[in-house]
């Protein structure tokens, strides 16, 4: 299979680049599977579109202020964005310029003239290629409030414009601080919302998986089978299992909100859809010829072309449906990526 398949064509114009006020005024294209149809709603309009019974799985990991800006010590602007951490102060990291960045090469963050807790130091000590990089870091103090000082919340590539409140790229029930990246079919969701969903009968549930590289990475290989993701950490707990599995034994629908989700619960599933409670490392890779265990319906943004992300959504509706709904966002002017409108497939 080639990763030429899941390619599309996409007005730089419809990239979002700000989201939109309130969350959920965002629009919705509800897609069916078995009917090979889609219609057009409005983001609120899930209280009428799922039922009760329903279980809605949320990923509650925060984006941590990951993005480093500084310099290098022999001179020259350098830029890191956290991955996930290593043994002791060791982290994998992408850095900016990456050829500059050799092993030993030492970075420094803060300002020159402020005190030892006021810096961070970092020293390369390996550079993998493809600008991803192992450093070691030096600080005195609280490593995560001196990483709220020093850090910023790092946008995707494409988002040009600057963000006027960092909490915008956060979902409202975030609470677990490790990604690079926002889950951000999240995004849409409001205090309301998520209160008329429960009155509505729908149960929420929560787990954590924390975003990391693929997110930024683009799949290099020509063939997708080639391609390797990287690995993301998770935590399932047990009442959150319990849940999920007492809401499809009951005829609940599982509603996977993003795909990071999707990759936490089928990572977790037995042969026969229940889940287990875990915590661990994940390098599951969905594309079209998985067989989905537990997920029965997927709330998702629109992804970039030849991404991972999108082979997923594909391997769940179907290559050739969603890509046809693809166009028929791009006709209809659906704002697309982490900021844009959203996809409900059933």
């Amino acid at each position: 299979m080639l990763v030429d398949e899941f390619d599309y064509d996409l007005p730089e114009e419809l990239i979002a680049q700000e989201p939109l006020e309130p969350r959920d005024a965002s629009r919705l294209m509800v897609l069916d599977r078995g009917r090979g149809s889609w219609e057009h709603r409005r983001f609120r309009d899930l209280v009428d579109i799922l039922r009760p019974g329903d279980c809605l799985v949320l990923n509650d990991t925060r984006v941590r202020p990951a993005r480093l800006l500084g310099r290098r010590a022999s001179g020259g602007r350098v830029e890191l964005l956290l991955l996930r951490p290593l043994e002791g102060d060791r982290w994998e990291v992408l850095g900016r310029p990456a050829r500059r960045l050799r092993a030993g090469s030492l970075l420094l963050f803060g300002a020159e003239e402020a005190g030892e807790e006021e810096r961070l130091e970092a020293e390369v000590l390996a550079n993998r290629g493809e600008g991803l990089l192992e450093v070691r870091f030096r600080y005195r103090g609280a490593w995560e409030e001196l990483l709220r000082r020093l850090g910023q919340v790092p946008l995707p590539p494409y988002i040009r414009k600057p963000l006027d409140d960092p909490e915008r790229y956060q979902t409202v029930y975030a609470r677990e601080p490790g990604s690079a990246a926002a889950p951000t079919a999240g995004l849409h969701f409001t205090p309301e919302l998520l209160e008329r969903l429960r009155r509505r009968g729908v149960e929420q549930v929560p787990l954590t998986l924390h975003v990391g590289l693929d997110t930024f990475r683009p799949v290099l290989e020509r063939e997708v089978e080639r391609h390797r993701m990287h690995a993301e950490f998770f935590t399932l707990s047990g009442s959150a299992a319990a849940a999920i599995n007492r809401a499809r034994a009951a005829g609940g629908r599982v509603v996977a909100v993003g795909t990071t989700v999707v990759r936490t619960l089928e990572s977790v599933a037995g042969p026969d859809g229940r889940v287990e409670p875990r915590q661990g490392w994940t390098e599951l890779f969905i594309y079209p010829g998985y067989r989905y265990r537990v997920v029965d319906a997927l709330l998702t943004n629109f992804h970039l072309p030849r991404s991972t992300l999108l082979m997923l959504v594909a391997a769940f509706a179907g290559r050739d449906l969603v890509l046809a709904a693809y166009r028929e966002a791009v006709r209809q002017r659906y704002r697309f990526f982490s900021f844009g409108d959203a996809m409900l497939i059933l």
